[in-house]
């Protein structure tokens, strides 16, 4: 709600909430968000009717709607689709969201890049697309040995590298800006994720969209298209 506020947005005028998977760090201020403050009514929360039941909604729970992953729904101005990710979640999902000419892409807590991806992130004009962690940062990093196995799995998280290699071979060429997010505090920088991804577009002949770093803990810049 800060964060919003310091672009001049009230939370209260939000249409919905779009939620990817159950993990606490994408639901845990989930209830309080819906109800916007003080709002009496809560702003209706979508998710996939697989990760609904796994989502503890206290005794007061929000509006919901659930829907099939893979299905298509609109919200407002807004052409939705959702697609399915490799995530150790229930029933994970990414999203694209077009309106007026304009296709966004929101693609983290990926595993690796599946074919099915990439076909849905084409005619995409803005890319929110996961660069999590340095392989050699998370080798020699705190976690747990475990963990380290779950973030390098193929239901954990994308490295640096393999976003980088995305961006260098896949990334569709309307693409005019991508922001790299879902950065770990722990196992990676910000300088790593702009260096591997700069280097992988240097190698695209007369293809330069604007790359983004989302650090963690620093609000971005507001996007407009």
């Amino acid at each position: 709600m800060r964060r919003l506020s310091v672009i001049g947005e009230d939370i209260c005028t939000l249409d919905a909430i779009l939620v990817t998977h159950e993990h606490t760090d994408h639901t845990s201020g989930l209830c309080a968000t819906s109800r916007g403050g003080n709002t009496k009514s809560s702003i209706p929360i979508y998710l996939t009717r697989g990760t609904a039941p796994y989502i503890d909604w206290g005794e007061n729970p929000p509006v919901t709607e659930t829907f099939q992953a893979g299905c298509g729904f609109t919200i407002g101005d807004f052409d939705i689709s959702s697609f399915t990710i490799p995530h150790d979640a229930a029933d994970p999902v990414g999203y694209t969201l077009s309106a007026k000419g304009v296709k966004v892409g929101i693609a983290t807590d990926l595993g690796y890049i599946p074919d099915s991806l990439r076909i849905h992130l084409r005619q995409t004009d803005f890319l929110l697309l996961e660069s999590n962690h340095d392989l050699e940062m998370l080798r020699v990093g705190p976690y747990h040995w475990s963990v380290k196995q779950r973030e390098r799995s193929r239901r954990g998280h994308l490295s640096n590298e393999v976003a980088a290699a995305f961006i260098g071979n896949d990334l569709d060429t309307r693409i005019s800006t991508v922001v790299l997010g879902h950065i770990s505090e722990h196992n990676n920088h910000p300088a790593l994720v702009r260096n591997l991804a700069a280097r992988a577009l240097s190698k695209r002949a007369l293809f330069a969209p604007r790359l983004v770093v989302a650090e963690p803990g620093v609000q971005s810049e507001v996007f407009c298209y």
